[in-house]
């Protein structure tokens, strides 16, 4: 596609700055020679003229000048005009002189300006310029500057395909600024293909279009691809550099270092970057105060250093910059904002706190402690209540007692002298004391401490006062021996004045004395024993019977202390065995140890000798022997084996001086493993004079008259359940071979009688048993119940069948009664006095009186075995009970055996058959 003449006369007058550009490209290999720019008739003040290349012609330039005050040039080679200008002839030039200040070297570049009037064709002079080509339908460069003012529609461009020769063409474009936001800015003209933009465009909200141009014949064809279009839009110094802050606080330590950085500040520009619209140069405008002049501001970083180190906070402590950061790289033509910079001076510790007096004079009353004598203050230019500010005192001299101390007020920063330690007029009436004073922080120069510090000196003069009189040492001691008589006296506490050195004028009382011991003489303070000492009372430490005495003087004050009386031992305690119950389990051991104590001193202890003591009746020499272990123990063995019991044997101790005591041991032989077996089962020996029952041995008596009933009964019902058994499914011969309680070896004694004169009879015939009921009494075909102790119950039911009913009558009066025999047994009950009620009503309430003292101790308390008493249960097993006659109702009470497991099925086969 190419464009037409009218088409590049349109576009020339907005184009020109890129021709220009590209012109100054092509001239650029002639630098140092000379430059043509081909510029427009007239010419607006700061209007951009064309780029020159100074690098080329003088690299090492620092300093740039025009010859011609019209143009300015600036670092980059951009030329500038700084006046409006109107050419009156086609040609006008002027010099750049390039020159470095350092060497003195300098060149020069010749620039032509031209006004063209026509397109330029190459010349023979071989001078190249641009030469318009015929555009094809390809992407196509174009531009147009933002914030243009008209007049609009502003023309852009032509696009033109070739094959518009052969075809009617329509053209059209779409795409952002066409029907896309913004929308309509730029719109093509259907026939001829004219692209024109409609308003005004800002580059920093668009920097450039790309939209797309179609070619279309009026019958819906398309010829040619869609073609790009990119239109970009030049950037016109419009936007002033901004900085992120409007106020910069910043820090800096007084005296630092030149060059020290204090901050950094930073603009930003929406212009387009990389180029002089984005250049930036910061700069301070002002200072307050303006002297001396002690910050410098780097144009390019915006870095605020220091320019001198005499930065003092005690004379400014804060600095005002007005700052300005302007684009196009300072030119005066740049745009440019302002802000504000403050910079505040940090305190160091440059100033030593002084003392405002040199020397000063107090006074304090001795004795006198935790008390304010003195305040010191002092004068400190640096920063208020800060570590550099705050001070610390010491004391330095005259304080090798530690009576004093020193301390800072934190409110005023004083220093507050104290008395920490009673100060005694008597040893000293005045002592000279040195104090300094530094800060909490160190000084920030490199200084020994005694010059870094300011001294002052303080006379403390010491008072006298009655003090009173001083009970020194605290404790005091004397000796008395423990037997001595009462009314000893001896010699007791004393207390001194402390400014006579003496004793005379000081009274004495007695302020402590537990037991009672002495009294004490008011005026000497002497004692004398009131009652007899004993140097192993309970509250007698070490020997040592503590009196506190109170000593006061004329005045009534007073100072208190300990005499402590020592008292002296005297031989008048024997040894004893502490131990007085042994115990000898015989099985394990045959001999038990002695150890022996002397309440007595060491002194008129050990070493113990131990003998046996005895008359010529006792047998003690011939049971026992001692042979010694130690110097405070000793063995006691038996001799002769003598039977289990407790035996009482005499042992006489004797300590190293003679002195003696005889202790009474009950030893006890046993039967036992250790020693805590032994309280169950000792047992006494025979012929001693006196036997008593233990609590088990009673019980263990009733559980065997128990057991004899349990005996009786179970004959009884054995001997029953035989005959009917042998009767119902047993032959003859079988007779004793029934399943019967095995735990007794002998039928027992016919008759047993008891101390309280009951007499119950057994009952047997032929080795056949009655079945009768033990019980509380008879009810309901003769079934009774006995509660029994620690066994549970029993019942003996009767035996009862088809036409065997049994009943147990009531005995009275000495007659005899019968009961009628199971399978026809005729048994007989002599002597039956009582009925079995009355019987229970006679044996209850002593069985119960019997049970109760088994169940008590010595002390009469109860033990911790209690009888207790066992309820019936109820029936319900599948085997039925245990007894031989646990179920009047059951034929023979063999039924469990059809249930039995197979293991016992066998053995119940042959306790059945033969």
């Amino acid at each position: 596609m190419a464009a037409t003449p009218a088409t590049r006369s349109l576009s020339a007058a907005l184009c020109w700055q890129l021709l220009l550009t590209l012109t100054i490209l092509i001239f650029a290999c002639d630098a140092c020679k000379k430059v043509i720019l081909h510029v427009p008739s007239k010419l607006d003040t700061e209007q951009f003229v064309g780029r020159v290349n100074l690098k080329e012609c003088f690299k090492s330039a620092n300093l740039i000048h025009s010859s011609d005050p019209d143009f300015q040039i600036l670092e980059d080679g951009s030329v500038y005009t700084t006046n409006a200008i109107l050419l009156s002839s086609e040609k006008r030039n002027f010099t750049i002189s390039l020159s470095n200040t350092e060497n003195q070297e300098e060149k020069k570049i010749l620039v032509l300006l031209e006004h063209q009037t026509k397109v330029l064709k190459q010349s023979d002079s071989k001078e190249t310029v641009l030469r318009r080509a015929k555009r094809r339908w390809a992407p196509i460069p174009c531009s147009m500057m933002e914030n243009y003012l008209g007049p609009f529609p502003l023309f852009l461009e032509q696009v033109e395909s070739d094959t518009a020769q052969n075809y009617t063409i329509y053209y059209s474009i779409r795409g952002p600024g066409v029907d896309q936001e913004p929308l309509n800015l730029f719109y093509i003209e259907r026939d001829t293909g004219k692209l024109y933009c409609s308003r005004r465009v800002d580059r920093e909200q668009y920097e450039s279009f790309e939209i797309v141009a179609l070619a279309i014949t009026p019958d819906g064809y398309t010829p040619e691809q869609p073609l790009p279009l990119i239109i970009k839009v030049e950037d016109e110094n419009d936007n002033p550099p901004i900085f992120t802050e409007t106020t910069y606080i910043f820090t800096i330590a007084e005296h630092s270092r030149v060059g020290s950085t204090v901050g950094q500040v930073c603009a930003v520009d929406r212009d387009e970057p990389g180029t002089l619209h984005t250049l930036l140069k910061y700069s301070i405008l002002q200072q307050l105060p303006a002297s001396p002049s002690l910050f410098f501001m780097h144009p390019s970083t915006g870095v605020i250093t220091t320019t001198s180190s005499q930065l003092d906070r005690e004379l400014v402590d804060k600095y005002q910059l007005q700052i300005k950061v302007q684009d196009m790289n300072g030119q005066s033509f740049g745009l440019y904002t302002t802000a504000t910079c403050i910079i505040q001076i940090e305190d160091v510790n440059d100033n030593l706190p002084t003392f405002t007096r040199t020397s000063y004079v107090t006074s304090v009353e001795e004795n006198k402690v935790d008390v304010e004598i003195l305040r010191v203050s002092v004068e400190d230019k640096d920063l208020f209540n800060t570590s550099n500010w705050r001070a610390n005192y010491t004391i330095l001299k005259g304080n090798e007692n530690g009576n004093f101390k020193i301390v800072t007020d934190p409110k005023t920063n004083e220093g507050i002298l104290c008395v920490v330690k009673l100060l005694n007029y008597e040893e000293r009436q005045q002592l000279t004391l040195q104090i300094g004073v530094v800060n909490e922080a160190p000084y920030f120069r490199e200084t020994t401490s005694r010059s870094a510090m300011s001294t002052a000196i303080v006379t403390v003069n010491v008072k006298d006062q009655d003090e009173g009189p001083e009970c020194t040492p605290p404790v005091q001691t004397v000796r008395i021996q423990e037997s001595a008589p009462l009314g000893t006296k001896t010699n007791g506490y004393k207390a001194y004045d402390p400014e006579t050195k003496s004793s005379s004028g000081i009274r004495y009382k007695k302020l402590s004395d537990p037991k009672g011991w002495v009294t004490v003489d008011d005026y000497t303070g002497s004692i004398t024993t009131f009652r007899s000492l004993d140097r192993e009372a309970e509250s007698i430490k070490n020997g040592i019977y503590n009196v506190t005495i109170l000593a006061s003087d004329k005045g009534g004050k007073t100072c208190t202390g300990t005499l402590g009386i020592i008292l002296e031992d005297v031989n008048d305690n024997g040894p004893l065995i502490l131990k007085q119950t042994l115990v000898i389990c015989k099985t394990v051991m045959s001999s038990a140890e002695l150890v022996a104590f002397d309440p007595d001193d060491p002194i008129n202890g050990p070493p113990f000798s131990f003998s046996l003591e005895g008359d010529s009746d006792s047998n003690v020499h011939t049971m026992w022997r001692l042979t010694k272990i130690n110097d405070t123990a000793a063995r006691l063995l038996y001799q002769n084996d003598p039977p289990f019991g407790p035996y009482t044997v005499p042992v006489r101790v004797t300590d190293k001086h003679g002195l003696s005591q005889v202790t009474s041991l009950n030893v006890v032989i046993c039967d036992c493993v250790t020693e805590n077996d032994c309280t169950f089962r000792v047992v006494p020996r025979t012929g001693d004079a006196e036997v008593k029952l233990g609590k088990w041995a009673i019980l263990a008596i009733f559980l065997g008259i128990a057991l004899l009933f349990c005996i009786l009964f179970t004959l009884v019902c054995g001997a029953s359940r035989a005959a009917k058994t042998r009767e119902a499914a047993l032959p003859e011969d079988l007779a004793q071979q029934n399943l019967i309680v095995s735990n007794t070896e002998a039928p027992g004694d016919d008759k047993v009688c008891y101390g309280n004169g009951f007499t119950s009879n057994t009952v047997g015939s032929l080795g056949q048993g009655i079945c009768g009921t033990v019980g509380s009494g008879v009810k309901n075909g003769g079934q009774e119940t006995i509660e029994m102790v620690k066994e549970g119950h029993q019942t003996l039911e009767s035996c009862q069948g088809a036409v065997h009913h049994h009943t147990l009558e009531s005995c009275k009066g000495g007659g005899q009664r019968t009961l009628d025999p199971c399978r026809g047994g005729h048994v007989e009950m002599d002597n039956c006095r009582s009925s079995h009620a009355e019987w229970r009503n006679f044996t209850q309430p002593r069985l119960g009186e019997k049970v109760q003292l088994c169940n008590q101790g010595d002390n009469h308390k109860h033990t911790q075995d209690y009888i207790l008493t066992y309820n019936y249960e109820g029936k319900g097993s599948m085997a039925g009970s245990v007894g031989c006659c646990s179920d009047q109702r059951e034929e023979d009470g063999l039924e469990f055996l059809d249930h039995l497991e197979p293991k016992f099925r066998t053995l119940a086969e042959v306790c059945i058959k033969r």
